[in-house]
């Protein structure tokens, strides 16, 4: 089974912040592909929909947890290397500009404590992740850099401004044909064309 995470925080509060685009992307991939509605497995601290798409059973999670404990949700559903290198995990990126993506297999956390949580639980980082880019860029596409603790917490948990909200959409819709491809030809070809594209 090929298992799909969409890392972010549950509740109201935090509903279409930069934080929760991975699990947005997630969401609209769910509705898209006519998956069953989320059901609650409390074990896991978690939202799962099973379904099947291009021929392949695909399992959908959302951790319950907040961000920062995200592995204990997905400890409970992969549970050694086999297991992670079929699972794919979505996030937001301060590294990547909003309107770009960067799929990456067998990294690093660099820093994104919802990563941290998982590789710290299911003891390996050698899965798939499609890091969806959040950071504020120029009118020529250079990154703007947020720094500062206060800064970042700030900046990830606001929703997106107006004159970025169409961007955003198309992040949402671009996403979830980059879950496809990751799905149909694995991640590293589909790398090959998600990591150029530019919304």
């Amino acid at each position: 089974m090929y298992t799909v995470v969409g890392l972010g925080n549950p509740g109201e509060k935090y509903e279409a912040t930069r934080h929760n685009i991975g699990r947005d992307v997630v969401e609209l991939f769910r509705k898209t592909h006519d998956f069953p509605e989320w059901t609650l497995d409390k074990r896991a601290h978690a939202l799962i929909s099973e379904g099947r798409f291009n021929k392949k059973d695909i399992l959908l999670m959302l951790p319950e947890t907040y961000m920062n404990d995200s592995g204990m949700a997905v400890i409970r559903y992969v549970k050694n290397k086999k297991q992670a290198s079929q699972m794919l995990v979505l996030h937001d990126e301060l590294d990547v500009g909003l309107g770009r993506f960067k799929i990456s297999t067998n990294k690093s956390a660099g820093g994104h404590k919802g990563i941290i949580s998982i590789i710290e639980h299911i003891k390996t980082q050698e899965f798939a992740r499609l890091r969806i880019g959040i950071a504020p860029v120029t009118p020529g596409g250079k990154i703007k850099k947020i720094l500062g603790e206060a800064i970042v917490k700030k900046h990830v948990l606001t929703k997106f401004k107006p004159t970025e909200s169409e961007t955003a959409a198309k992040v949402l819709t671009e996403g979830v044909h980059a879950i496809e491809m990751c799905i149909n030809k694995g991640p590293a070809l589909a790398a090959n064309d998600v990591n150029s594209w530019k919304l």
